[in-house]
């Protein structure tokens, strides 16, 4: 119970419900649907009818609704002990752009900045010289060696691959070297293993040509099975570009946890890896390329996506929580695709895409323009997946080397509801 005679004469602890709406900047309807959820505690006031809100749970509910619309700083520190945010100095999602390091996405992609020097910006903070390659160096993992069945080198199949890849290499101490050397050393030997690790039943002049690629994107075309040519090469340096990094997605938070812990680079990247195999996160576009076969033909389009708006089924590959007026890094992608897809390879894509926005379902998001990008080059199902992976690994690795340098355990506090 509340006393409302001391509710008025202390530093407002408890809010009335029209205070606490006010503050949330939210209709009275939604603060029950909150208190409901157990996301604020409320009470009754004495003498009245009416609750009081717990001011505490109405800060940290606000904090979390800042931190999802991409606000500035809304707390005081970093994720530690209960703190809401998490500061970091890599990504800035605006809710109209990315920007890496300061630059911004659109202006990398325009501009075709290698992957090579975007993914060494994200781990050093400084952009590099625009010559800037990496040696090709390392050596054949055996899971670059060994003979495969293909359908183990797409999908989940080839995140587990990544994962015995990441953990296989985490023994690989080069010597003689500082620290950030080694660290970079190690974080280019991992990218470049994850863009071979599609290869599957290839001899090994076949790997050895991929290895010879001088870029991520020409390693990967070859590994997937597309053509290493400039237009495909700069499709697919753009599609590594634009999921290099996504500030605090879950899998980042996963590969930022591990690291806080003292783990190395390869095992936080690999706990990176678990939580972007989830459908709601990389496995996405898993769902994606499975709404396309349901559709299967353009004509049905309108119809397969209204019953699933009518069933209230997910809607796969279409809108994002960060951008309300479109996901900025699926434009430039699917205009190139739509620059390299031969003939009527797109015809279903785009006829779900006018489809979604009849029925007012939005604008594609990254994981379609990834599918989109894989269909146009001629790759089998399950590339879409891996490019993102390949492009993600970059700032897996980038959050992984900030974690340490923050020194600091991640360990946020649980609040109690049970009995």
């Amino acid at each position: 119970m509340v006393d409302q005679r001391r509710f008025d004469n202390q530093r407002k602890a408890w809010l009335t419900a029209r205070e606490a709406s006010s503050f949330l900047g939210v209709d009275v309807r939604s603060l029950y649907a909150y208190v409901s959820r157990g996301l604020v505690r409320s009470a009754a006031t004495t003498g009245t009818r009416a609750r009081a809100y717990l001011r505490d749970d109405l800060e940290r509910l606000r904090a979390r609704q800042h931190a999802r619309s991409g606000h500035g700083p809304v707390a005081a520190g970093a994720l530690r002990w209960g703190e809401p945010v998490l500061d970091s100095g890599i990504t800035e999602i605006t809710g109209d752009d990315v920007r890496y390091r300061g630059r911004s996405l659109r202006e990398l992609l325009d501009g075709n900045e290698p992957f090579e020097r975007v993914a060494t910006a994200l781990w050093t903070g400084e952009w590099p010289t625009p010559d800037t390659t990496w040696d090709h160096g390392g050596r054949l993992a055996p899971s670059e060696r060994s003979r495969r069945r293909p359908e183990e080198t797409r999908g989940l199949q080839a995140l587990n691959r990544l994962a015995h890849i990441a953990l296989d290499r985490s023994t690989d101490v080069p010597r003689g070297e500082s620290a950030r050397a080694r660290d970079l050393a190690a974080a280019r030997d991992l990218v470049r293993a994850f863009a071979l690790a599609p290869m599957h039943g290839h001899s090994r002049h076949a790997h050895l040509l991929a290895r010879r690629e001088p870029s991520i994107a020409g390693a990967l075309a070859v590994a997937l099975g597309g053509r290493a040519n400039p237009r495909h090469r700069a499709t697919l340096n753009a599609a590594l570009v634009a999921c290099a990094d996504h500030e605090l997605n879950v899998s980042t938070f996963a590969a930022r946890v591990a690291a806080s812990s003292g783990a190395g680079m390869h095992h936080a990247v690999t706990a990176a890896l678990a939580a972007f195999s989830g459908p709601a996160h990389g496995g996405a576009s898993l769902r994606v390329e499975a709404l396309l076969r349901e559709i299967a033909s353009p004509a049905r389009a309108p119809h397969v996506l209204r019953d699933r708006r009518d069933r209230g089924d997910a809607m796969p590959g279409f809108g994002h929580p960060l951008y309300p007026h479109g996901d900025p890094r699926a434009s430039p992608l699917l205009a190139h695709a739509e620059a390299i897809a031969p003939a009527g390879t797109l015809r279903l894509h785009r006829a779900v895409i006018r489809a979604a926005a009849g029925l007012g379902l939005g604008t594609p998001n990254v994981d379609f323009a990834l599918v989109s990008i894989a269909d146009a080059l001629g790759l089998s199902a399950g590339s879409a997946i891996l490019i993102f992976a390949v492009g993600r690994t970059a700032g897996w690795i980038a959050h992984a080397l900030e974690q340490r340098e923050a020194g600091y355990m991640l360990r946020p506090r649980a609040r109690f509801t049970g009995a």
